[in-house]
């Protein structure tokens, strides 16, 4: 009988997670901080809490505005085999390929990533403050959605296969287990990227690559664990919930070599390097004498609206999870 209610339990939907995981999300933004120049580390280092904070709004956002979604995600499979050559590169070229709501039902992070980036130089060139900080920890979060896998595969979480769940898995769950104790953040110095555009592809390109090896080490893996060892119940913040269990969690991130460990690693790095891009492009602002310091009340509200919203816990458009 208690086999039975076990088995029940444990045939229960893993709880959902976001993109990246709100603690990665927050991670990688803290980090990249750490890889500026002096000239740019005497205005994020003392902002390092809001930069963190404020990587999850766009996840947020998804709760209240159903256009956030396709900014998070390119279902890159949809466009043929690799490396997808009837995919235009160029947003211009791309509408006149394909009508605009295909596109965003596929996703655009790509072309997302590379708005947000003129958006930071545009605020680093009108040396606003708010703005630099705002930009710089959402275009962080679209950055780092691009280097995961399954942001790059129309299979986005397993559903295709049985393997529901493997999203947050891979995204959310084995970074909050291994990433404090056991992954090395120390990466060097942020660089000049020349061709934002092509850089962002190119880190497309190799999520969709991997995205196989993610979802066939877990269907591999999986044959060989017992439900009962697969999954565990875990206190997290005071709630009793199903998660993987660190045995099986363990097991899949050595499976995958260090997969998730390096693309954390390379978002991070790709995150401050086109903070830096930005600076460098805007010529260089002094961000010691900076105008915009105080946020204004609608955008204060703005912040209370899309925490309101995630706690109301009801997604507009497709989700990640």
């Amino acid at each position: 009988m208690k086999k039975a209610f076990l088995s029940l339990l444990l045939s229960c939907y893993v709880l959902p997670c976001f993109c990246w995981g709100f603690y990665a999300h927050r991670k990688i933004n803290y980090y990249a901080v750490f890889l500026l120049p002096p000239e740019m580390m005497v205005l994020y280092k003392p902002h390092i809490a809001f930069l963190s904070d404020h990587a999850v709004d766009p996840d947020k956002r998804r709760y209240a505005i159903k256009a956030e979604g396709p900014r998070h995600f390119i279902d890159i499979d949809c466009y043929g085999p690799p490396p997808f050559p009837d995919l235009p590169r160029k947003w211009e070229d791309a509408v006149k390929k394909y009508p605009e709501d295909s596109l965003l039902s596929k996703g655009i992070v790509p072309w997302w990533v590379q708005v947000m980036q003129q958006r930071l130089t545009s605020a680093f060139r009108e040396k606003n403050q708010v703005r630099i900080l705002k930009i710089s920890a959402e275009l962080g979060h679209y950055i780092a959605d691009a280097h995961v896998p399954l942001h790059a595969c129309s299979n986005h979480n397993g559903q295709h296969t049985g393997q529901e769940g493997i999203h947050g898995f891979w995204e959310s769950r084995l970074p909050e287990l291994l990433a404090e104790k056991h992954w090395d953040f120390y990466i060097g110095k942020a660089a000049y990227i020349p061709n934002t555009a092509s850089y962002i592809w190119n880190r497309v390109l190799e999520s969709a690559a991997a995205a196989d090896t993610v979802l066939r080490y877990e269907k591999e893996l999986n044959t060989r664990y017992s439900p009962d060892r697969k999954y565990a119940f875990e206190s997290r913040n005071g709630i009793i919930s199903r998660q993987y269990s660190s045995e099986y969690s363990v097991a899949y991130d050595k499976s995958m070599q260090g997969m998730i460990e390096r693309r954390m690693r390379e978002s991070v790095y790709a995150v401050a390097s086109f903070w830096f891009t930005a600076w460098v492009n805007a010529g260089q602002p002094n961000l010691k004498d900076l105008s915009g310091k105080t946020f204004t009340t609608e955008e204060l509200q703005e912040f209370e609206r899309l925490n309101e919203s995630w706690k109301n816990n009801s997604v507009k458009g497709k989700s990640c999870e």
